[in-house]
């Protein structure tokens, strides 16, 4: 019985389409199945740097930092565009908990002290390199050190959302959270309860 690992990728060409905001690629590469058939295939890969996510949970008040921004890829997919989230960014170079502690600040106004990694994944992997890294970390108002909401020169306007856990968790079935990462820590919340510190 063959393998997918015994499947074979010689890349041919890899050409830049645009480098405006983030890089668009057309991969043309060889690839020869685990069945030992070859074929020259082509895919278009989106490369924008890899990012960073965090649960920020108050577990005296039972309640999640998310934050509200629009985003036209969203809008442009017949949704409103403004998407309730956890607060993320790009690594920008900088290691993934140092990226996320500037990320929390900058969004939420939330300088989080307690950060602990939970896992990574690909959000996206038919078509965009990024690959995201998970945290969570407990917070309480005396944590609130900035107002929050982004970054003038970057253009950024966030609202800054503190909701209750349940009733987040009922925003994924009503539709008012669709944002994929957000989704998948907020059920790791609701899993491990008995973990969020007290």
């Amino acid at each position: 019985m063959t393998k997918l690992e015994d499947a074979r990728i010689e890349i041919v060409e890899d050409k830049t389409l645009s480098d405006n905001w983030y890089h668009l690629r057309k991969v043309t590469f060889d690839y020869t199945s685990s069945k030992g058939e070859t074929n020259r295939l082509s895919r278009e890969v989106y490369d924008r740097g890899n990012g960073a996510t965090i649960l920020l949970f108050d577990p005296q008040r039972q309640v999640v930092v998310l934050v509200k921004q629009f985003r036209m890829p969203a809008h442009v997919n017949g949704h409103s565009g403004w998407m309730i989230e956890m607060p993320a960014g790009l690594l920008d170079g900088d290691h993934p908990e140092e990226a996320i502690r500037r990320e929390a600040v900058e969004e939420t106004g939330y300088e989080v002290r307690d950060v602990r990694f939970l896992f990574e994944c690909f959000m996206s992997p038919g078509a965009v390199t990024e690959r995201i890294h998970f945290f969570y970390a407990p917070i309480d108002v005396s944590h609130k050190i900035e107002d929050g909401g982004g970054l003038d020169e970057e253009h950024e306007d966030i609202e800054v959302l503190e909701i209750p856990l349940d009733e987040a968790l009922t925003m994924i079935g009503t539709g008012e959270i669709c944002d994929g990462k957000t989704i998948m820590l907020l059920h790791w919340a609701a899993l491990n309860r008995d973990k969020l510190a007290a």
